[in-house]
């Protein structure tokens, strides 16, 4: 049975409709990634996005994190980055004395609520696995104790054009983001022109100072994560339907699904796990409450599946290279596989 909250979710939707409308007005033509943004922070889930140099997805998660509110914190992925310069910061003070401060990931203890990580794939791997504990636990250890960040959300980027200096994520990082989320620049040809020569769009600072503060209270946010998954339905038929996209995605060849040039039952080698099947089901809880529905329906699931499920779908290293094509195209075979429920 499910449970009634002790939230005025009516009241909440205003508020989540409200912060899409004033992130869209600063960041033309991502409409779609702004939808997937607000699921995932309605799903307490960290993000990372991805896409070419200059469309704005840095603007984008800083429009975010003001529209969240609270303590934010950022740092600059490079590759003399080391996991120390997040947890505090070692200098002579004016005395001549040395002195530690807490670093960028503990300069506002357990209040904080937004850690945003520029370029990502510029760190190192010992800088991922720290981001991987306190993305994963939510906690680290430092000074001799362990820092708890009940509100912490992760927002990271990095753009696909760069190779020199760069290191991949692993999959168990990449499968510790709810989402990946790819940016692009906008199709609408007004928006481009907007963009192009409104002064108004050419000073970032400006148009996130537009954003008005806290519009989803961060602290609130936990407890609307739980009213929202304990108040959306999923019947058993929607159930079913997501269980056969499992069993076509762990045996797509077992399920006649074909692609071009793929030899599909060489093709996945892991990542349809349950903790993937999971952040979808949830992911498609909170569309369906944003679309003001009180139960899952079969579109909520596809939408929510490139975003949720396509980095925690690994391949074979012969088709990797050629994920932006397979991926789709695997999709798509495994919708047609399987029957939608009536």
């Amino acid at each position: 049975m499910l449970e009634r909250p002790n939230i005025d979710l009516a009241e909440w939707r205003q508020r989540t409709q409200e912060f899409e409308r004033e992130i869209g007005s600063a960041i033309l033509g991502q409409y779609d990634a702004i939808r997937l943004l607000t699921i995932a922070t309605l799903c307490r889930g960290h993000v990372l996005l991805e896409g070419d140099v200059g469309v704005g997805k840095t603007t984008l998660l800083r429009a975010v994190a003001r529209g969240l509110g609270g303590p934010y914190e950022r740092i600059e992925g490079t590759i003399d980055l080391m996991p120390n310069d997040m947890l505090y910061s070692a200098y002579v003070a004016e005395d001549g004395r040395p002195r530690v401060d807490p670093g960028p990931a503990l300069a506002h203890g357990e209040n904080l609520a937004v850690f945003f990580f520029n370029e990502i794939n510029r760190a190192r791997p010992q800088v991922h696995s720290l981001l991987l504990r306190m993305m994963a636990e939510r906690s680290v250890n430092a000074f001799r104790q362990e820092t708890r960040f009940v509100h912490l959300q992760v927002f990271a980027d990095r753009n696909k054009v760069e190779r020199d200096e760069t290191f991949e994520l692993p999959a168990a990082a990449r499968d510790r983001f709810f989402m990946e989320i790819a940016i692009a620049a906008p199709r609408d040809r007004d928006d481009r022109r907007r963009l192009a020569f409104e002064p108004a769009f050419h000073d970032a600072d400006a148009l996130i100072q537009e954003v008005p503060e806290g519009l989803l209270p961060y602290h609130r946010l936990n407890e609307l994560a739980v009213a929202i998954q304990r108040t959306v339905s999923v019947s058993p038929a929607i159930e079913n339907y997501v269980l056969n996209l499992w069993d076509a995605l762990r045996d797509p060849a077992g399920h006649a699904i074909e692609i071009e040039n793929v030899d599909v039952s060489r093709l996945i080698i892991g990542g349809a796990s349950p903790r993937g099947f999971s952040a979808l089901v949830r992911a498609a809880r909170a569309r369906a409450w944003m679309e003001g529905r009180g139960s899952v329906v079969p579109e909520d699931v596809r939408a929510m599946f490139p975003s949720v499920m396509g980095h925690r779908i690994f391949l074979a290293p012969i088709y990797e290279m050629h994920k932006d094509r397979i991926a789709p195209a695997l999709h798509a075979a495994v919708f047609d596989a399987i029957p939608v429920p009536a």
